[in-house]
């Protein structure tokens, strides 16, 4: 049966209204600006004090539509070469083999796999990390997106900040250890920040 062309031409032009919104709604993506973004990470030192170290050369690309926050992606990498915590021989075992081992793995990376409104201006972003070639799934607690402002050399910008507890170990930083009393010289459990300013790609 054969369509009148009247007919026809309706129904694609109907069928392009429906779609054109749907097109229009995709998010805008933004580059992370690694001169104003960092990650950070917190671990206990034998159980009685914190060590704290960061790592700049954040980058990456965040697609983002505020009326649909959920269809967001995050893709970032980190220089692990740039770690930094304030102690130029602490920071050359950090890089050695027994831990980030830069020599082999330069970089972290994060994709994530999905993303989940947790409350006013407040994401879950459920993602993989790598780290010395080892994967596995953590989620960012995320504050922000901030409202967008202009800096000044007139890029529209955002920031966002994020939170995660992971397992050293399950990345295959084994160094474990002993003290006489009993506890470990570095705890398993890793706490990490990221700050990030991204501007609109």
């Amino acid at each position: 049966m054969k369509l009148n062309r009247s007919i026809l031409i309706t129904v694609v032009f109907g069928l392009a209204a429906v779609v054109s919104p749907a097109a229009r709604a995709q998010g805008v993506t933004w580059r992370i600006d690694p001169l104003h973004s960092s990650a950070q990470f917190t671990v206990r030192h034998m159980m009685i004090s914190k060590v704290r170290g960061v790592f700049g050369g954040v980058k990456g690309n965040v697609v983002y539509d505020p009326k649909n926050p959920a269809a967001a992606s995050v893709e970032a990498t980190i220089d692990v070469t740039t770690l930094n915590t304030g102690q130029a021989k602490r920071d050359s075992d950090l890089k050695g083999a027994d831990f980030f081992d830069v020599k082999r793995y330069p970089e972290m990376k994060f994709k994530s796999k999905s993303v989940e409104v947790a409350g006013p201006d407040k994401l879950k972003v459920t993602g993989d990390l790598t780290i010395n070639a080892i994967t596995r799934q953590v989620i960012l607690d995320v504050d922000g997106p901030t409202p967008p402002i202009r800096d000044t050399q007139g890029r529209e910008k955002i920031g966002v900040s994020g939170t995660t507890k992971v397992s050293r170990k399950e990345f295959g930083i084994l160094y474990n250890p002993m003290m006489e009393s009993g506890g470990v010289a570095v705890s398993d459990e890793v706490a990490i920040e990221i700050e990030a300013e991204l501007f609109r790609n």
